[in-house]
């Protein structure tokens, strides 16, 4: 049962990570310790269970969609991701999601890091998710909504930066030291 949101929001720390990996169809293989306590899970409860477990529901289809189609295309993926705990508690992250390899250069699964975004990032991200979220919603069905929504980001991305990473990037502040 997925739990309800209610508001309370974690955060990591500045040097945290949480690190988890899949396998091929996105089942949970490994949590890190953070990423147990951030999400108020114990390694039973994730283990074998799909990845999509802690989606947040005010996080855009379109951002997965992108996600896996980068990744099943044997290339990494930074973004900007609001996550669900167990408890219904919430936490963003910035997303590195690459997938794994074996010895002959097949992919075996994925994995990806999480750590704290910049408060500035976040400030510029959620409007963005917010617009795709409305288009989303727009749309009767999973499938026509997640279209919609992609085609969306893919406009707001090319107006803004051209790339998704791009326009990832140029959502963090500029300056050193920006913590």
């Amino acid at each position: 049962m997925t739990p309800r949101p209610t508001g309370v929001e974690r955060h990591l720390g500045p040097d945290e990570l949480i690190v988890s990996k899949t396998d091929l169809q996105g089942r949970i293989t490994y949590a890190n310790e953070s990423f147990l306590r951030i999400g108020a899970f114990t390694e039973d409860q994730v283990i074998g269970q799909p990845h999509n477990l802690i989606r947040h529901p005010e996080m855009p289809r379109a951002v997965f969609k992108l996600l896996w189609d980068t990744v099943q295309s044997r290339q990494e993926l930074f973004a900007y991701v609001v996550n669900l705990a167990a408890d219904g508690a919430h936490y963003w992250v910035l997303a590195h999601v690459t997938p794994s390899f074996d010895a002959h250069g097949a992919v075996v699964g994925y994995h990806s890091n999480r750590r704290l975004p910049h408060p500035e990032a976040l400030r510029r991200i959620k409007p963005v998710y917010a617009q795709v979220l409305a288009e989303e919603a727009r749309h009767s069905g999973a499938r026509a909504a997640t279209a919609a929504g992609a085609a969306l980001m893919a406009q707001l991305v090319e107006q803004g930066a051209g790339s998704y990473d791009e326009f990832v990037w140029s959502l963090e502040p500029q300056e050193v030291g920006a913590r």
